[in-house]
């Protein structure tokens, strides 16, 4: 059974910053993409940043230049270091993985909180 856990999210003030981490456990299929998700209350969910198997990153224009997305295949572990943050980026997070052949999986979701 696929298992993604999160961890490191919590409450820190703007401008301050945080480092999240996902492990996928349990498959033994290849980690394609993988990727960070946030839903804030009353909103959609939405992409913050996504890594390729070679490594080639893309971000939301939110966080461009403030968040870096990362991963090591050899422990099947993303990361997302979040840096200047600021009230708006309060949310839960969700790690996201795709899977050989095309299977997405998704963590349990930690939550951000930004204050101001």
């Amino acid at each position: 059974q696929v298992q993604l856990v999160e961890s490191g999210g919590g409450l820190v003030q703007a401008g301050g910053s945080l480092g999240l981490s996902c492990v996928v456990s349990g498959s033994r299929f290849r980690i394609n993409n993988m990727g960070w998700y946030r839903q804030a209350p009353g909103k959609q969910r939405e992409l913050v940043a996504g890594i390729t198997r070679g490594t080639n990153t893309n971000y939301a224009d939110s966080v461009k230049g403030r968040f870096t997305i990362s991963r090591d295949n050899a422990k099947n572990t993303v990361y997302l270091q979040m840096n200047s943050l600021k009230p708006e980026d309060t949310a839960v997070y969700y790690c996201n993985a795709v899977l050989y052949p095309n299977n997405n999986y998704w963590g349990q979701g930690t939550q951000v909180t930004v204050s101001s």
